[in-house]
This record gives structure tokens, sequence and C-alpha cells, in this order.
């Protein structure tokens, strides 16, 4: 792979507009090399030839009588009258200068070094802005860790006293803590964080004793068994305590309740304690990340100019790139070492107090291995697609054969044992592969957006393969089933072969529950995880995994109608006979307004409680608009259970609304299109797919297939060798697919925002607060 393909394949998808831009500048060296092949070829051709002997006999003779060695000297300093490299200006920026521009094609060579010296400058600021930031925040991590700390020591020494005099007067002080005010900035000292009273040395601790004459017996034993009584220090670490407060984010409802009732406060509890250390095990893990992508930022980018200039004295058949590259090794870029030292001072943090000096362990927890496709993940997908397939044409054979399209039965199968709750979520899961195929394409880093831990996000493989393995069953499950008379001596179906359906349920919930570490567990647990947090919505925190789900459920609207009729047939019909009063039933019918509007229902209440944390009116106007659908779905089910002129103007005059409204934030907000002043017309300034026409093409088949839905309330009941059913199974489909359209480009609108702000990290909640006037005593 060639040196510009494998350098946008290592960036940092959020930084990519910070590093240099090798393209352009190989594309000014095309064209300084252009203009010397064009210079040479109008060169006449004895004057050429000419010149070439006489520089090969040069060259020979040189090289025989020992004259090289002076040749490499006159040709450093020709290589300093070619460029000079310098500092200027209060910002410290790099300038270079070519000595001759006078020269044919000099011109070209000013544009480049010019062009050079500008992705240079952009760089050196860019990581001395990201170098200064993770200092900062590596000196918030050490108070953060003072904290934590003291807190350990007052858990596990609960009566000590963390009062004020008595202790300070003893004026026995911790090691080394980062002062909160102090101003440094050298990656080495910022995490050095204060050593825990429990680690002091036995030496350290014997000659406290002599200095501080007769001690009891039970002090000699402590110090015997290498501890100390800490009811005879008065240690900052302990102060501390009296200067901070838990920060309690009201992530959970039980913590959401507590934020309105309780005040901040630390409890001094072993549990409080846990859920501390995880925090901070988060913390340290997210800022490693920080530290490793920013060491290879700067590794990148070193190289990077590394290889241009060397192309540089390629094409130009110049020598200047050590000059310039010698100042690269000089500036801050290449010099500064902060990064390598925080990473350092983290690892022995973080081996030392969240891995009990278990350095394999530790670096497994900081350095967590990406994920490796499998071949036989590749194998058992193309095993069950082709499976699928061929049953998809057996049925079909099946149908034909027994002549099932002109069958009488056929109308009890397609109302009872046809509800394609599997071909939804099989259908579902193969537009979420697509999604993450062309995610990936383009680089979107759906993995951060997501908050995926790093290896653990499942691929489009591993999508596909699980599509193909629920459509086989699905499929198996439909041929078993393929029956279309009753039997005459009982007069009734086969009872094993009508509880298919249900098996297939109950194996599917078996595998989304199964505790063991199967089927992608990981991924499994984190969508029931999310799935709570919809179901308990306002009372969890809304994150973007959040909501990204609840929109996807209100495409599975018909899937959830299919679960509730399910419910109601093998509990209260006649399976055996394939025979229901599902439809006369008043619960059946108040549980089909409320499977309906309970996905749009949860997607407004997590607008709702972002409205309120966020101080966001946006999300005000988004709950409205889930609203409207909320409307317009109560009066289309109203209308399609109970036909009357009045609920189909009401159904028409709400779906219109919620339509318009849906489809203008779809485009308008969700995907950030349709902006006047774009460079793009009417697109936005920021494309990542380069062919514009697909971006019209998604927003007019976003509007058709939004009104796909609109068919229930326009008297388009029944198509021409259609069955009711199953035309409301295609329009669902059809809403699947354009939620799938849709995902794509929500996700790159995020991650475009991303880019924007240089947002590479997700910031993790540290557990502690200090009080603003609060200094620590050195």
């Amino acid at each position: 792979m060639k040196f510009g393909k494998e350098f946008v394949s290592q960036m940092v998808p959020e930084w990519q507009e910070a590093y240099m831009d090798y393209n352009s500048l190989k594309l000014i060296l095309k064209d300084i090399l252009r203009f010397r092949k064009t210079n040479a070829s109008s060169t006449p051709m004895a004057a050429t030839s000419a010149g070439s002997t006489l520089k090969r006999r040069v060259s020979l003779y040189r090289a025989f009588s020992g004259l090289t060695s002076r040749q490499r000297g006159s040709l450093r300093k020709k290589e300093d009258e070619e460029i000079l490299v310098g500092e200027e200006g209060e910002e410290g920026q790099w300038q270079t200068r070519f000595l001759m521009p006078a020269e044919e094609g000099g011109e070209f060579e000013v544009v480049f070094f010019r062009s050079l010296d500008d992705e240079f400058n952009k760089v050196n600021c860019f990581y001395k802005k990201k170098v200064g930031e993770v200092v900062e925040e590596a000196e918030e991590l050490n108070r953060q860790m003072d904290a934590l700390i003291a807190l350990r020591l007052k858990v596990d020494n609960p009566e000590v006293d963390i009062g004020g005099s008595d202790l300070a007067s003893n004026g026995i002080s911790s090691v080394s803590a980062v002062h909160p005010t102090s101003g440094r900035k050298t990656g080495g000292e910022d995490m050095d964080v204060i050593n825990e009273v429990e680690m002091i040395d036995e030496e350290e601790m014997e000659d406290d004793e002599e200095r501080g004459g007769k001690e009891s017996e039970t002090d000699d034993r402590k110090a015997n068994t290498g501890t100390v009584d800490i009811q005879g220090l008065k240690s900052p670490q302990l102060e501390v305590l009296d200067h901070i407060k838990i920060n309690m984010i009201p992530e959970t409802p039980v913590s959401t309740i507590k934020s309105i009732f309780q005040q901040n406060y630390l409890s001094f509890s072993k549990k409080q304690l846990r859920k501390v250390e995880e925090q901070m095990r988060q913390a340290f893990s997210e800022f490693y990340q920080k530290l490793r992508l920013l060491k290879s930022y700067c590794f990148l980018n070193q190289l990077a100019f590394s290889k241009i200039m060397k192309k540089y004295d390629k094409f130009s058949s110049r020598n200047a790139s050590k000059v310039y590259l010698n100042m690269v090794d000089n500036s801050y870029l290449s010099s500064s070492d902060e990064v390598t030292r925080l990473m350092e001072r983290v690892e022995t943090t973080f081996i030392k107090h969240f891995a009990n000096g278990n350095r394999r362990k530790g670096m497994k927890t900081l350095r967590p291995k990406a994920r490796r496709e499998k071949h036989r993940s590749t194998f058992f997908l193309g095993l069950l697609s082709g499976g699928s397939i061929a049953l998809v044409v057996a049925i079909i054979v099946l149908m034909h054969a027994r002549n099932i399209l002109e069958s009488d039965g056929r109308v009890l199968y397609m109302e009872n044992i046809f509800p394609l709750l599997f071909g939804f979520i099989v259908l579902h899961l193969i537009m979420f592969s697509a999604n993450i195929f062309f995610w990936r394409r383009y680089r979107v880093n759906y993995p951060f957006i997501f908050g995926f831990k790093q290896g653990s996000e499942i691929g489009y493989r591993q999508l596909c393969l699980l599509s193909s393995g629920i459509a086989i069953l699905a499929l198996a499950g439909v041929i078993s089933t393929l029956d279309m008379e009753l039997d005459p001596r009982t007069k009734s179906f086969v009872a094993l072969k009508e509880l298919v359906p249900l098996g297939l349920v109950i194996v599917v919930l078996l595998i989304m529950f199964c505790p063991f570490n199967v089927i992608y567990r990981s991924s499994r647990y984190f969508l029931l995880l999310c799935i709570s947090h919809c179901l308990l919505a306002p009372l969890y925190k809304v994150t973007l995994p959040d909501f990204f789900l609840a929109d996807q459920l209100t495409s599975q609207v018909q899937a959830f109608r299919s679960l509730e009729f399910y419910v109601c047939y093998y509990g209260w019909g006649d399976f055996k006979k394939r025979s229901h009063n599902c439809l006369d039933s008043h619960v059946f019918k108040s549980f089909y307004f409320v499977v309906a509007i309970i996905p749009y229902w949860i997607r407004s209440l997590q607008c709702v409680r972002r409205l309120i944390e966020e101080r966001d009116g946006m999300q005000g106007l988004n709950a409205l608009k889930y609203f409207s659908t909320i409307v317009a779905v109560a009066m289309r089910t109203s209308y399609g259970l109970k036909e009357g002129m009045t609920s189909k103007i009401l159904a028409i005059v709400s779906s219109v609304v919620a339509t318009v409204v849906g489809t203008y934030w779809d485009i308008v907000i969700d995907w950030g299109l349709l902006q006047r002043n774009s460079k793009n017309p009417w697109l936005r300034d920021k494309l990542l797919v380069s062919n514009h026409s697909v971006y019209f093409i998604a927003m007019v088949l976003n509007v058709v297939l939004r009104l796909a839905w609109m068919q229930s309330v326009l008297g388009i009941r029944e198509a021409p060798f259609v069955h009711r059913t199953a035309l409301t199974a295609m329009v669902a489909c059809l809403e699947i697919i354009r939620r799938g359209i849709w995902n794509f480009f929500r996700l790159e609108n995020e991650h475009l925002n991303n880019v924007g702000k240089y947002r590479a990290f997700k910031s993790v909640p540290l557990p502690f607060n200090y009080e603003r006037d609060y200094t620590r005593s050195s």
C-alpha cells in the first residue's frame, strides 16, 4: 500500500483536517516534475547528450580519484544556500525561505514551501494545543486520585477523624502531591499521585517512631507487620475529604430520584467506593487512549513530512530535506516528551491503584485488543445465506405444487400464521449491517459515536450471520406450517406444527437473554441495556445509543403488533383450528393502540429529559414532532379498527402534518442537508460521499417512503393478488428500509459534527467535585 493511503487509513477520523495534507503537497510536487520534464524535452538533443556524457565522465573521475568527499562537502554548502528555515513571529510560526526563486520553475517550489510551512504550523499548533489539554486533564486526574485515596483510607478505617486541628499539628504530610493551583506543565510530574499510607516503608515508620518517642505495644505490633495506625496521623490525604462532594450524575432511576431529594455527599460506604473506583478506571482508560492517539498523531505527521521532503528532493534534484527535517526535529512536535511521560505515569498509577500491581492485567485494560475478523464467520455466513436462499426457493416450489394461492385455507393462513415478526427483524438487521459496511467505507467512527468498548463492536459480517441464522429458523418454520387444509380425522391442524411460531419466539428470547458467553454476548447485553434505558425513560440519562435505538423501535411498530397478536392467538385463541376472536376483544384493541404509540412516547420522553438537562429548545420541538406522530398513529389505528368519515378525515390531516414535520426534521435537522449557503448547493459544506446525487436520491426516497404509511388512510387496503395482511407487511418493510437509509446519513452528520469540533473522545464524568476556594498545602 502506498504511503498516502496508509497515512489516511491510520488517521484519527475526527482529526483528519488537523493532519498534514499530504495529497495536496504531492500535487504541487507533480507540477514541479511536470514542468521539469517539459523544460527538459525542449532542450536540443545534442546538447543534452553531450551534457549527459560529460556528467558521466566527471562522476567516474571523481569516484576513482577520491574527490567524492569534497563533492559531498560542496553539496552541503549548496544545500544551505537552497532554503533557510526559521521561527518568526510571537506565536513561533516556522517559515521557510527558498533562496533560488529566479530559476526556471522556482515559482512552483516557492508555492510548495509556503504550503509546507502552513501545514507544519497547523500540525505543530494543534499538537501543542492538545498536549496542553491533556496536561490540564492530568492535573485534574491527580486531584481526583488524591480524593480517591483519602476515601479508601476512610472506608478502610471508618473511625478515623478527618476534622481539622489535631491531625494538622502532627506534621506528617503525603508524598509529592501536585498542588491544585500550581502551574506545572511537565508531563513527568503531573501523574505523580500521592502514595497511600499503607505503602509507607517500614524504615520511614521506624524513623517516625524514634522521633516521636515511646510507642504503645499496639503501635509496635503494627510497625512490625508493616501497617500504620491512621488515627495518629493528620495527613492532608484525609483533609481532602472536608473539601469535596460526590459528583452525582442522575443516570439511573434511583440516582434521578435521589438527585431531587438529596444533596451530594460522601457516605464513606464500600458501595460508593466501588462506584468511584469504576469511574476512575474509565477515566484513566479514556485518558490513556487520548495519549495513545496523540502519540500516533505526532509520529504519523513526522513520517509524512519526512516522506514529502524525500519526494521533493527526488522531483527537484535538490538536497533540502536535511535542513527542513532538522527543523522538524527541533520543533515542539518532535522535541516534546510530555505525552510519553504522561503515558508512563498513567501506566504506573493504573497498575498500582487499579490492578494490584499486576502489570499484565493493567495493560490489558489500558490497551484492549482490536476485534479480529475470523474466517469461520465468513464461512458460516455463506453457508447460512445459501441455506436461506434454498429455503425461499423451496417455499415457492411448494406453493406452486400445492396450488396454495387458490386454496380455501389461504385466508386463515394469512390471518393467523403469516405475521412477519421475524421477517421485520431480519430485514432490519440486514439494513443495519449495510449501514456498518458503508460507515466503515467512508470512515465514520461509529464505535466512538455509539460508545462501544474498543474491540467489542460488532461488524457487518457478524450481523449478516445473525440475520441469516434467524432467517433459516423462520423459513424452516414457514415450511413446517405450510398446510392449508384441516386433518379430516381430527378436524384440526397438527398441534406441534402450529406451535412452531411460538417456539421460534421463545428461542429468540432465550438467545437474547442467554447469560453464557456465546452469540455475541457483549453486543446482546449492550442492546438489552439500551432497551432498559428506553423502557424506563425519562429516568435514565439520555445518550446517543438510547435515542438512536428508540428511533429504530419506531420503525418496528408492526413487529410489536405481530408479537401482541401471537400472545392473544396462543393465549386465548384455538391455534389447532387457526381461529381466534382477538379483533373483537376490547383489551386487544386497546393494546393495539398502546403498542403502536409506545416507541414514539419513549422518544418524546427522552426529548423532554434532554430539554430539561441541556436547556436545548430544539429538543422541545423534537418532542412536539413525536407527539404529532403519536396523534397520527392513534388516528390511523382508530380508523383501521372502526371506519368512518370523521375518523378518516382526522387520520388524513394528522398523517399529513406528521409526514411533513417528520420529513423536514429528517432532512434538515438530522441529516443537516438543504442548506442554502452551502458550497455544495442544497446540501452541506462537508460530505463524505463524493457523488452528490446520492444525497438527493436519499431525500426523495425519504419523502416517498414516508408517504407509504398513508396507504391505510387513503383507502388502499388491498391490491390485486395481495392479501391485506401481506400489503401491511410490505408497507412495514418499506418503513424499515427508510430507517436504514436514515441511519447512514444521521450518523454521517453526527460524525461530521464531531470532526468540526475535533471531538474524538467521549467525556467521562469524574466522581468528585472540589470546593472552588480549596487549595492543598504541599
